[in-house]
């Protein structure tokens, strides 16, 4: 937990990640997809498998942590993420009402989607603008991104339409998945559930 052994630590703060560990094994995950501030609870759980004689270790995923649209990380505002099941006008919605200060790189949630979403899926990010506003622009290359915004040659809105594309695009299969049949059914039971503070 980044804590030195002379730090006083509550029992919550030693059964947390005691906690953490055991779900991986109580859900049987094969895979543990986890932010980076997690990466330590998942090592824990692989090096458990060994002396405890555990056939497989679950593979560990680490992915950077996010924050929400509105720049800051919550886990009960459901305005403040973008959910897989999410309708494309909830994600345009979401989007829209960003944190998005421009030239500024710093809290910047549309930025680092395009870096860690849209760059490291697709490889490029289309900007599509009219021609009297700098005409469609092809980035190649996140830092590309930042430079015009930080120049202010990329407003945060075409930014934030473009982000929007994108995301949208990379959702579309899991709509149509969740269109019909049983999946159908599991996406409803899935919206019912409500976070809790």
């Amino acid at each position: 937990m980044g804590r030195e052994e002379s730090d006083l630590v509550s029992a919550s703060q030693i059964f947390y990640p005691c906690m953490q560990c055991a779900d991986i094994f109580f859900l049987e995950a094969d895979i543990c997809q986890l932010g980076e501030d997690q990466r330590e609870v998942n090592m824990l759980a692989r090096e458990y498998c060994v002396p405890f004689g555990r056939k497989f270790s679950p593979i560990i995923l680490s992915h950077p942590m996010l924050a929400g649209v509105t720049g800051e990380l919550s886990k009960t505002d459901p305005n403040a993420a973008i959910f897989m099941e999410d309708t494309e006008t909830d994600v345009n919605t979401k989007i829209k009402k960003a944190c998005c200060v421009p030239g500024d790189v710093t809290k910047n949630p549309c930025l680092e989607y395009v870096k860690h979403l849209v760059m490291e899926k697709d490889g490029k990010f289309l900007v599509e603008r009219k021609e009297e506003n700098g005409g469609n622009k092809l980035y190649e290359k996140y830092q590309d991104v930042e430079a015009d915004f930080i120049s202010l040659a990329l407003h945060p809105l075409d930014l934030k339409i473009a982000l929007s594309k994108a995301i949208n695009a990379m959702l579309q299969p899991v709509r149509d998945h969740f269109k019909t049949g049983q999946p159908a059914v599991l996406l409803k039971q899935v919206k019912s559930y409500r976070a809790t503070k």
